[in-house]
């Protein structure tokens, strides 16, 4: 826990412990980010067996690590020097620290950032708040929007239907397009 006047530390489940890697300690990781290079380039994680806000995450820090298998990478933390203790922390997720994330280009937003946003339409219709994102394998992702009525709607993150996110203010501005941000 925090102590008063500091910001307690955010974590986001960016990979999960598939396995091990040989008999050197090494781990395999399957990737749960955008990109592989997140993994690689991160020098501390946390460790846990529930996710993102699990007060007994344990810290370790990345000796290295290379691209894998398709979706997974092999890392080497400190203090995991065997087989062993490698299989041990299968299933882990792998946490990193929402500060330690690079910058995405472009005014690029990570999807934790967009939970919790307000939704409105450009003529100022409170449309709800993002629950979460649903990945459709298309060319872009889904907002899920609880509305005040409690009835989810969907709404696709495409460029051509909203018109502005300012995550610090937690407010993402929809086009006003008929049915848009109608309940699913």
């Amino acid at each position: 826990m925090a102590k008063r006047g500091q910001t307690p530390i955010r974590r986001v489940i960016v990979g999960q412990i598939a396995g091990a890697h040989g008999i050197g300690g090494e781990v395999r990781v399957r990737v749960l980010a955008d990109d592989a290079a997140l993994l690689l380039g991160t020098k501390r994680f946390a460790l846990s067996r529930s996710g993102p806000d699990d007060p007994l995450a344990s810290e370790v820090e990345n000796q290295g690590g290379i691209t894998a298998r398709a979706g997974e990478v092999r890392l080497a933390l400190r203090g995991v020097a065997d087989r062993d203790a490698a299989e041990a922390l299968r299933g882990m997720f792998v946490l990193a620290d929402v500060a330690d994330l690079p910058q995405l280009p472009g005014g690029g937003h990570y999807w934790f950032e967009l939970v919790g946003c307000e939704v409105e339409t450009a003529a100022g219709e409170r449309v709800g708040r993002v629950t979460r994102l649903l990945e459709t394998g298309a060319s872009h992702d889904v907002l899920e929007v609880a509305g005040e009525d409690g009835k989810p709607r969907l709404i696709p993150l495409a460029s051509a239907l909203v018109r502005s996110v300012d995550v610090a203010s937690g407010r993402i501005v929809l086009e006003d397009v008929a049915g848009l941000a109608d309940p699913a």
